[in-house]
């Protein structure tokens, strides 16, 4: 055994790794524990886990040499007595030492989402994370308990997170082969450092067309105009930053000239929600976020939502209606556009007293790069292929309360708050 001696050779220390493994027991934590507590042992480490009612925890403690022996006997008869399995290993101070030293090295969170998570893309994305000289600390599930029929539950959610250490050898490349192992495999990834500022988000921005919803609002209009094929062909060509945003909103506003403002009421009634934005909002809002619609659409619509779901803040654009109540093909105030939803993201932060590093943005056009590049998360939705490789976090096999995943909350935790 390894042994720190003293001038007589007479051994003082040990450092012992204990794991135990077998049918989960209530108070078997205890138990084992009030051995240690007994014999005066120091605990250097602890972990513990639970996989379907089967327990593997580890314990590494520092005792007197000459306690050891009675420590490991009564280890024995106790985890016999309680029908669980135990190994003892001796750790040599250097490596302890070694181990010591990590302390200070940065830290990684890497979220694996999607419908279902597989064995391939766990090995895959363990091969990537070996492959730049990372250790894995933990793997958590922060997803409930998967169906074993997974017909009956089409809508079900499956995400895990790595917890890693180390410096990456080149963190671009390793987003990268992320990115493409995500599009072969189809789910979703997440790389993200693990600072305070990841523990400590405030303030979470969204885009309200094609991510708050599931369509495009001008569109909407635009086919009770008659003149949705135009609208739509200007706003798929802006989507894809093939035109600027500016130009696209002019032109198609002006093709909702003459258009009765009293359908607005109606589309916003029918409005089609994005999958989990009820269940997001109620966590957010139940966790002290403070919450933001930063559209390019219009205000009339994100207002709607703000009133039904609980936005605290709501910036868009106002459609001006004339006098006989239709629209008149033009806009008021300023278009809040990519530059401006990046200077409103800025401002929120400021009102809100935190810091950038501390925001959130999501959204799906090349009109929210700037806001995605400058929050301290930013998140594509089920975004153009361009968006998603910017954005370099991006959400698509599932709805939109996967962001959750992303900032860490457990299915658990989750559903107390809904309680």
């Amino acid at each position: 055994m390894n042994k720190t001696h003293t001038s007589d050779d007479t051994p003082q220390r040990e450092l012992i790794l204990m794991t135990i493994s077998g049918p989960d027991r209530t108070g078997l934590t205890s138990a084992l524990t009030d051995i240690l507590a007994r014999f005066g042992a120091t605990i250097l480490d602890i972990g513990q886990a639970d996989i379907h009612h089967t327990l593997a925890l580890g314990i590494l403690f520092k005792t007197d040499a000459h306690k050891s022996g009675d420590i490991l006997k009564n280890m024995l008869f106790k985890t016999q007595e309680m029908n669980v399995q135990v190994q003892f290993s001796i750790v040599p101070d250097e490596a302890y030492e070694k181990w010591v030293g990590l302390q200070g090295k940065n830290r990684y969170i890497i979220t694996l989402l999607g419908r279902k998570i597989t064995a391939r893309q766990i090995a895959d994305v363990s091969a990537i994370v070996a492959e730049q000289g990372l250790n894995i600390d933990s793997i958590t599930r922060l997803t409930g308990r998967m169906p074993l029929d997974e017909e009956t539950q089409p809508a079900a959610k499956a995400c895990i997170e790595f917890s890693v250490r180390g410096t990456p050898k080149d963190k671009t490349v390793m987003q990268q082969s992320f990115m493409e192992l995500a599009s072969r495999l189809n789910f979703d990834i997440s790389l993200q450092e693990d600072t305070m500022y990841r523990r400590s988000r405030r303030l979470i921005c969204f885009d309200m067309d094609s991510t708050l919803i599931r369509t495009e609002v001008i569109d909407e209009l635009a086919d009770r105009a008659g003149v949705g094929e135009e609208v739509r062909a200007i706003t798929e060509s802006a989507m894809r930053g093939e035109i600027d945003f500016r130009e696209s909103f002019t032109r198609r506003v002006a093709l909702l000239k003459g258009l009765d403002v009293s359908v607005m009421k109606e589309i916003a009634e029918n409005l089609p929600v994005t999958e989990g934005v009820e269940r997001m909002m109620e966590v957010l809002k139940r966790s002290g976020y403070k919450t933001a619609i930063l559209s390019g659409g219009f205000t009339y619509f994100g207002n709607y939502l703000k009133q039904k779901y609980g936005f605290d803040y709501v910036y868009a654009n106002d459609l001006e209606v004339g006098e006989d109540g239709k629209l008149t093909g033009r806009y008021t105030g300023d278009i809040v556009d990519g530059q401006r939803k990046k200077e409103l993201l800025r401002l929120l932060a400021q009102v809100e007293n935190i810091d950038i590093a501390q925001t959130i943005a999501v959204g799906d056009g090349a009109n929210d790069l700037p806001m995605l590049a400058e929050a301290g998360l930013g998140i594509a939705f089920h975004a153009k292929p361009k968006v998603k490789a910017e954005a370099g976090q991006s959400i698509s096999t599932i709805g939109i309360d996967g962001v959750l995943y992303f900032l860490g909350f457990k299915d658990s935790y989750t559903k107390e708050a809904r309680h």
